[in-house]
């Protein structure tokens, strides 16, 4: 290796494996350490059968699925379907039709059969200083007499679906650690293309924000919590305020989280584990526009941290991992024929950074429960999620409004 250009290889490897090494091996790091300190939904099963099961049912705290619904009649079934077959007792279920134009009652009304625990609420108008989601949970918990009077409120997302023990395994895990609130992070579906390529790395992005061991320490706190499923007491529910006290967000779960914090409300945000299923969006236009909300509200609608984090997902995620690769293959053209021994430490640099890299995909992919063999396409689904968050900070600065659940809402930059 005696030219200029298998030298400048040489320099560009060892610089790109090093940024590999180095940023993948601190998730490595956070993996970990999220593993021993943040149990996962499935803990609470064994938890139920030792902290519930001796209990009188009549003594056990009562508890209300709050459920908001806009025209969701293909995906609500499955998740009544799944809430009638709950291992709890003391359970009621709210329905908050949120000004439905399709067959979203009907499918409820088809499955519960006359089931006394459902009840109906339908919201017929929202007022323009409410986010509609918002308004039909705040509608469903006031205006139905369940909710009024039950110890525990569950709010889900229509897309969900629950394992028979889901809520009793909650409400174990809410006993035991002495929470107020308790969300879990869904465990996805992965059907469509987009699912299997770009969710797991926006997943991934938006975890890389909110790291579940700062999520759950008592202070200081980075709060957050997932609105497809959101357990809380009725009197830390109150003692915020409710959804009352952030009407108007986009984002209502990650004001909620927020809000516990200032309030001093224990709270645990764990991954459902298979506890608790969700398939977010139907489509690819839905999921980017869903996904370009998400990161708006999550990063603040702040267009410089925006821009920073979608710089540095392209960079960790495609960038760093396909020049390493490029790289490799280049070093060891301009260095035929092969060097001795001593020479190829910049090849087991590379290796040992794409050792990494892989590994380090896997065991995210595995906590996700996503397919391991889809880690190949993930530089794609990173340049991907990388456009969305530069497309949320270009609607910023234009003042393009967000349209969700059937209207469209101002986000002025912050």
């Amino acid at each position: 290796m005696h030219s200029a250009a298998a030298y400048l290889v040489t320099i560009l490897l060892v610089a790109s494996s090093a940024l590999l090494l180095g940023f993948w091996g601190a998730v490595h790091y956070q993996v970990t350490r999220t593993a021993r300190r943040v149990p996962t939904a499935k803990a609470g099963i064994a938890l139920a059968r030792s902290i519930l099961a001796g209990d009188d049912p009549s003594s056990l705290p009562s508890v209300c699925v709050v459920v908001p619904a806009h025209n969701e009649a293909t995906v609500i079934g499955a998740l009544v379907e799944t809430l009638l077959k709950q291992d709890y007792s003391r359970l009621s279920f709210v329905f908050a039709l949120d000004r439905c134009t399709d067959q979203t009652r009907s499918t409820i009304e088809s499955i519960a059969a006359g089931d006394p625990r459902v009840h109906i609420i339908e919201v017929t108008t929202c007022p323009p200083d409410w986010a509609g989601k918002v308004h039909a949970l705040w509608t469903g918990v006031t205006q139905c007499p369940a909710a009024a009077r039950a110890d525990i409120l569950l709010f889900a997302d229509a897309d969900t679906t629950f394992s028979p023990q889901c809520v009793s395994a909650t409400l174990a895990l809410l006993k035991h650690r002495r929470l107020g609130l308790l969300s879990l992070l869904s465990t996805l579906s992965h059907r469509a293309w987009y699912e299997l390529v770009v969710q797991p790395a926006a997943s991934f992005e938006l975890i890389h924000q909110y790291p579940l061991v700062q999520a759950n320490r008592p202070t200081p706190r980075r709060p957050f919590a997932n609105g497809q499923f959101l357990m809380m007491t009725t009197e830390a529910y109150r003692s915020i305020g409710g959804h009352q006290a952030v009407k108007d967000e986009l984002l209502e779960d990650l004001a909620i989280a927020r809000l516990a914090a200032r309030h001093n409300v224990a709270t645990g945000v764990f991954l459902a584990d298979g506890v608790m299923h969700c398939r977010m969006y139907p489509d690819w236009s839905a999921f980017r526009r869903g996904w370009k909300r998400i990161f708006t509200e999550g990063f603040q609608r702040r267009v410089a941290r925006l821009r920073k984090a979608a710089r540095l997902v392209r960079i960790t995620g495609t960038i760093a991992p396909v020049a390493t690769i490029g790289l490799f293959v280049g070093w060891a053209i301009t260095s035929l024929p092969l060097p001795r021994p001593v020479d190829i430490w910049p090849a087991w640099v590379a290796s040992i950074a794409l050792l990494v890299w892989v590994t380090a995909l896997a065991r995210v992919y595995r906590t996700g429960h996503s397919p391991l063999w889809s880690i190949v396409c993930n530089p794609v689904g990173s340049w991907v999620v990388a456009d969305i968050l530069n497309e949320a900070a270009r609607d910023l600065e234009s003042g393009t409004p967000t349209v969700w659940g059937g209207r469209a809402y101002a986000r002025p930059v912050r």
